[in-house]
């Protein structure tokens, strides 16, 4: 056998042997607490879907509609032929809900954040970025080639001294807005002091964030009360939109520069028409959903009072992220296998998705989730910190 193959075979019993190998599992219901895997019923803190609608009826019959009206593909990119009249609707209609001139929607939320920074910057110019950034930031930073600073997470002095360092003609500062796997929020307000202090663009991911948090779920900007030229705002439409894509919005020339030059839009295929009808539905019910809204943080609530660990760490969240962290790669699979085995299906999260020796159970917790399948959950956690070793 080649060498190739027998050393990626030796790479994959390494991954095993380390406790890091993934594995797919695969559910035969619609996304929603309840999932179905291998025949069996489980209890689902996995999912996104924050606002419980990626399996709302009402958004699978405006999908449905639009697949009548559109068929089912869009033939081409959209700088070709595959833009159409809906997707000009969804992209005015994102940019009023978040209070911007412009949106430009995207097929995925890699796609957009890996094709947005390259379209900003390049070589000669500098990216300021906050460690705990999605990999979607860091690849394309890489792509950028520009000179790249990744300052502790959330430190703003760090950040600052790092700016104030740069001669760079060309600034931009890049975070998440909610931290996927720490489900804390970055400090908005005082990176845009920052960004305008030292003349910076100033990229903001709120994939975690836009419909779960700020007025009528317009995002952690929106929340932050911010508002500037120097914002290219990311919305994720795959998360609590409970459809699909993602979305840049600013002011309307950067947007139109996007359009221009962001590579990950301009060489693919144009997203189907009828997912942006599905999105449009959903951004009607994500500004009714108040309700949704309070009910998720009355469920975060609940978690935090009724988890009583000693050894684990709840890790301060008010989103509906929570992180359990357990320490060890093979202590944390224990604890997600023993939950399994309970019928509760929490993800263990390892390096090098977050630093080595903070491996933890990523909770998600969604609207569609009843008060009571919280207390099992956090129930179980609490017997289970005394029966599992580390």
């Amino acid at each position: 056998m080649s060498a190739l193959l027998d050393g990626l075979r030796a790479d994959l019993a390494a991954l095993s042997d380390q406790a890091l190998r993934r594995q797919r599992r695969s559910n035969a219901l619609p996304c929603a607490p309840r999932a179905m895997v291998d025949g069996r019923e489980m209890l689902a803190f996995c999912s996104n879907d924050y606002l419980g609608l990626a399996g709302e009826p009402r958004l699978a019959e405006a999908l449905a509609a639009g697949a009548a009206r559109w068929g089912c593909g869009s033939g081409a990119s959209h700088l070709v032929s595959g833009h159409y009249a809906v997707h000009d609707e969804l992209e005015a209609g994102l940019a009023a809900f978040v209070g911007c001139e412009r949106a430009l929607y995207f097929s995925t939320g890699y796609m957009a954040n890996s094709g947005i920074v390259p379209a900003l910057v390049g070589r000669g110019d500098a990216i300021f970025a906050d460690r705990l950034n999605h990999a979607s930031l860091v690849d394309g930073m890489l792509l950028a080639r520009a000179d790249m600073y990744r300052y502790p997470h959330a430190d703003l002095a760090a950040l600052t001294r790092q700016l104030e360092a740069s001669t760079a003609k060309r600034k931009l500062i890049v975070t998440d807005a909610v931290f996927s796997m720490d489900g804390d929020v970055a400090p908005l307000a005082e990176l845009l002091a920052l960004a305008e202090r030292f003349d910076a663009w100033l990229m903001v991911d709120d994939a975690h964030g836009f419909g779960v948090l700020g007025p009528a779920g317009r995002g952690a900007v929106a929340e932050a009360g911010l508002s500037s030229w120097r914002i290219i705002y990311v919305g994720t439409l795959g998360k609590a939109a409970g459809v699909s894509g993602a979305f840049a919005a600013g002011q309307a020339d950067v947007i139109e520069w996007l359009l221009q030059k962001a590579r990950t839009y301009i060489f693919t295929t144009g997203a189907p028409p009828a997912l942006a009808e599905a999105l449009l539905a959903s951004l009607g019910l994500i500004a009714e959903g108040d309700d949704r809204r309070r009910h998720l943080a009355g469920l975060v609530a609940c978690l935090a009072t009724e988890l009583k660990l000693t050894r684990w760490q709840r890790m301060p969240s008010r989103t509906p992220i929570q992180p359990i962290r357990i320490g060890g790669n093979a202590e944390a699979l224990a604890v997600a296998r023993a939950l399994w085995d309970e019928g509760i299906w929490v993800p263990a999260i390892r390096p090098p998705t977050v630093p080595a020796g903070s491996a933890r159970l990523r909770v998600s917790l969604t609207a569609a989730h009843r008060e009571e399948d919280v207390l099992l959950l956090a129930r179980t956690l609490n017997r289970l910190e005394h029966t599992i070793l580390g």
